[in-house]
């Protein structure tokens, strides 16, 4: 009897080994990163945090990407008003600037280009869905085309816009009017980007590229003060905007629709609350007696 556990603790501690070898081993090559070295976010954090795990994906995804390049990441761009929008990732291509909005959203994703608000569907049990609305990200992405545009203030420059989702989600009905935006998946990321730069060609040289590089730089170092002012200025224009749709509540930090939940664990497990939809990008909560 005594053999038996020790050798089930003996299993226990030789399985909790490999796990904390495997996490080491992917925390030191993580933190080797352009990602890691830009943004200085904690593995630990980076894995707690679908929205950060989402722009590392893209880096990743779009690493073997042949020429030369840069990448940035949350690249705080001021606007004509003294106030910022964030941009997830920015790559400086030989074939032009790649700009990219990243949504690690699963379920099924409804979209049309001009229509405020996106529509992502939940499976529930018995065969019932949930379903939960989002900002159109195409229109995010027009806005941080035009203040990157603004900012850099070239007009040889060529632009892309990308709506990148992940892998967990399906595209189900996303209807473009232009030409002018990508929706897809991260596993179809490097092909698309590939096909445009071999259609463009080289358009930016490598002196070009780590100039505009070293530009936009600084606006991807904000500090905590300016962060916070950010954020503070995207509650204020939601919580004045009024709601799409009559009775429907939003979220005062994002403009994301506020979904009924329950929370299952905490001191208020069982308990409602109003959540974001854009969780876990947004991580507003509304407890049901506020």
């Amino acid at each position: 009897m005594l053999d038996l556990l020790y050798m089930e603790i003996l299993a226990f501690l030789l399985i909790a080994f490999v796990i904390f070898i495997v996490y080491t081993v992917k925390r030191k090559k993580y933190e080797k990163t352009e990602y890691f070295a830009q943004t200085h976010h904690a593995y630990r954090k980076l894995r707690g945090d679908k929205g950060l795990l989402g722009e590392y994906c893209i880096y990743t995804y779009l690493k073997p990407l042949k020429g030369h390049k840069r990448f940035l990441f949350n690249c705080y761009l001021p606007k004509e008003d003294g106030e910022t929008t964030e941009v997830d990732v920015i790559l400086l291509h030989e074939s032009g600037i790649y700009v990219f909005e990243s949504k690690n959203y699963s379920g099924w994703i409804f979209g049309t280009e001009s229509k405020p608000y996106w529509t992502q569907t939940l499976p529930k049990k018995r065969g019932r869905s949930q379903k939960s609305s989002f900002l159109n990200p195409i229109i995010q992405n027009k806005v941080h085309l035009k203040w990157l545009h603004t900012f850099l203030q070239e007009d040889t420059l060529h632009f892309y816009s990308f709506i990148v989702f992940s892998d967990r989600c399906t595209l189900k009905e996303i209807n473009l009017t232009s030409d002018e935006h990508r929706v897809v998946n991260r596993y179809n990321l490097l092909a698309e980007v590939t096909r445009i730069s071999q259609e463009m060609a080289a358009q930016l040289s490598v002196d070009k590229i780590d100039d505009l590089y070293e530009k936009l730089y600084p606006l991807t170092q904000a500090d905590a003060a300016l962060k916070a002012t950010h954020i503070e200025n995207i509650q204020k224009k939601y919580s004045a905007s009024p709601s799409v749709d009559k009775g429907e509540k939003r979220c005062p930090r994002c403009g994301g629709k506020l979904v009924l939940r329950t929370a299952s664990h905490g001191s208020r497990a069982g308990k409602p609350f109003w959540g974001c939809s854009n969780y876990p990008k947004c991580k507003y909560v509304q407890n049901m007696e506020e």
